[in-house]
């Protein structure tokens, strides 16, 4: 009798890291499993854009008063080259494999960074919002299967907004990688067919960094906000910057009520 296919199976399946023998076995178990290969397939999607997004910093020239400071010593340049190489891995690592780790040593020897959160926040923005046959795992016809699922997952409460009044209605939902955990993502569309994502996140520690603050990453606007223990992300590519900010605070406001 074969080995079950474990959640550490299919995140060394996704990362690439599973050996030869186990990972014809998962490809046979994925073969009759359609919803678990596609999600895997979204965690590799979302690992290529992130790895797409940070690949320019390896061909940046190094700065001159970086350049002058390691002439200093080349003991303290070996110093810094594994330090920005730690970093650079802990930026570009798939999430799949930091997403199965219990331990979350990323933030035990990092502090997150967050501007970190509308970064992530923009690249699931970009990997899913053009789909059209799987734009979310779990559509808004069962919205409170949805939100009781990623609630579970996240182990904080998670809401879906009603964005209605906005013109933008619920599309439904999916979890994804992130560096603190599983992540929860919220896909909103107009009659229009402009589409807006939320990003929900819990945080390495407790903060109530409220106020909104704004980032653009290549074409996608973000307004991203922590409260206490969760992270929040606003995102989109077809909204202005004031729409997005209306937005934000519409649902900033809910949140705030539940």
């Amino acid at each position: 009798m074969s080995e079950p296919i474990s959640e550490a199976d299919l995140q060394a399946y996704a990362d690439g890291h599973l050996p030869e023998e186990r990972r014809k076995a998962v490809d046979a178990w994925l073969a009759s499993r359609p919803e678990e290969s596609e999600r895997i397939a979204a965690y590799r999607r979302l690992a290529s854009e992130v790895r797409a997004a940070y690949n320019t910093m390896l061909s940046e020239p190094v700065p001159p008063r970086l350049t002058q400071v390691a002439a200093a010593g080349l003991r303290w340049r070996r110093v810094a080259v594994v330090a920005g190489w730690i970093v650079l891995g802990i930026l570009i690592g798939v999430p799949a494999g930091w997403y199965s780790r219990p331990e979350r040593l990323v933030t035990q020897v990092v502090p997150a960074d967050p501007s970190m959160i509308a970064r992530r926040a923009a690249v699931a923005h970009a990997t899913y919002s053009p789909e059209v046959r799987h734009p979310v795992e779990v559509g808004a016809d069962d919205e409170q299967h949805l939100v009781t699922w990623l609630s579970k997952r996240l182990g904080v409460k998670v809401r879906a907004p009603k964005l209605d009044d906005f013109g933008m209605s619920l599309v439904g939902g999916r979890l994804l990688p992130g560096e603190n955990g599983p992540v929860a993502l919220f896909m909103y569309q107009s009659q229009n067919g402009r589409r807006l994502t939320l990003y929900v996140r819990t945080e390495a520690s407790r903060n109530r960094e409220t106020a909104f603050r704004y980032a653009r990453e290549n074409n996608v606007n973000v307004f991203y906000w922590i409260d206490r223990e969760v992270g929040y992300a606003l995102a989109s590519a077809d909204l202005t910057k004031d729409e997005l900010l209306r937005l934000a605070n519409l649902v900033y406001k809910q949140l705030e009520m539940s």
